[in-house]
């Protein structure tokens, strides 16, 4: 569908969206036995075999942000962590200890790309690589709190 927008377009992404992660790839439904539940909580959980299945899921979300092309009125930010919403909070954007791409903070590639000073188009290395990267963990849902 992006390839059709005509307007400027600037996408700001995690390639390991939790939100898809735990709800797409592998949604309780399609796991009965629990087997990606502590991965899904935190990244740091999951076996090799899981953090291959993620990686695959990352390269086919960047064969279709690619397909959108490079012209520069298309920007992205597209980090390595396993995070989602990275926009709802303008001080996510300008934090000192933001994520970071190509030692760029989110808040200064946009406005860059908004006001024609760079056509910020990057695209993070595979997970674990960025150290910058805040990896969401979610509480166990079925935890006892006492």
């Amino acid at each position: 569908m992006a390839q059709q927008i005509q307007t400027p377009l600037f996408f700001i992404n995690a390639a390991y969206d939790s939100w898809q992660i735990r709800n797409i790839l592998a949604p309780g439904i399609a796991d009965p036995r629990g087997h990606w539940e502590s991965c899904k909580l935190d990244i740091k959980n999951c076996v090799p075999s899981q953090i291959k299945v993620m990686q695959d899921f990352r390269l086919q979300f960047l064969s279709a942000v690619v397909g959108v092309g490079r012209s520069t009125s298309r920007g992205m930010f597209i980090d390595s962590c396993f995070a989602h919403c990275q926009t709802e909070m303008q001080e996510l954007w300008f934090m000192p200890d933001s994520p970071l791409l190509n030692k760029t903070k989110i808040g200064k590639a946009v406005g860059d790309w908004f006001y024609d000073r760079n056509p910020f188009q990057k695209i993070d290395c595979a997970y674990p690589c960025n150290p910058t990267c805040h990896n969401r963990v979610f509480d166990n849902p079925h935890a006892h709190h006492f």
